[in-house]
């Protein structure tokens, strides 16, 4: 007899999509479902909806559990204290984002300014003095005034 094939397909999926349903997401979370239905009451998590409803949960999600688990069970955090956590680390984040476009404007403006920099000395470069017709320029001397 030949050889039998064996072929393997491999999924991927994007890390923010739902796809786990709640009971998935609690075991990979290891946490109970309902303990899920609480972080998302206050504000912890928001799966996904299917359009009939079902919540469903990314990997995005999933890491987020495993996150709160251990600021709660290995860190000794209350919930107050990770969603305080939560929303320092989006402020963060922002304000990064901030920075970021404030950088990226300072560089544009500093290339803008070599290159009117740059401008500005040929214009210097390409001035020429401006002499009226039967006219010399005669040096002014310091003269001394006697009183």
């Amino acid at each position: 007899m030949g050889a039998r094939r064996t072929t393997r397909v491999t999924a991927r999926v994007a890390h923010d999509r739902g796809v786990f349903m709640i009971s998935v997401a609690a075991e990979l979370a290891e946490m109970h479902p309902q303990t899920l239905r609480m972080y998302e009451a206050r504000g912890l998590i928001e799966p996904q909806r299917s359009p009939k409803g079902t919540r469903l949960y990314s990997q995005r999600d999933v890491d987020r559990l495993r996150r709160i688990q251990e600021m709660t069970t290995e860190l000794g955090m209350n919930l107050a204290g990770v969603e305080r956590v939560f929303e320092l680390e989006d402020k963060l984040a922002r304000l990064q984002g901030k920075v970021d476009n404030l950088e990226r404007r300072a560089r544009a403006l500093q290339e803008e300014i070599a290159q009117l920099e740059a401008v500005r000395e040929g214009v210097r470069a390409e001035i020429v003095r401006y002499e009226a017709p039967g006219t010399a320029l005669i040096p002014i001397r310091h003269v001394r005034r006697t009183s």
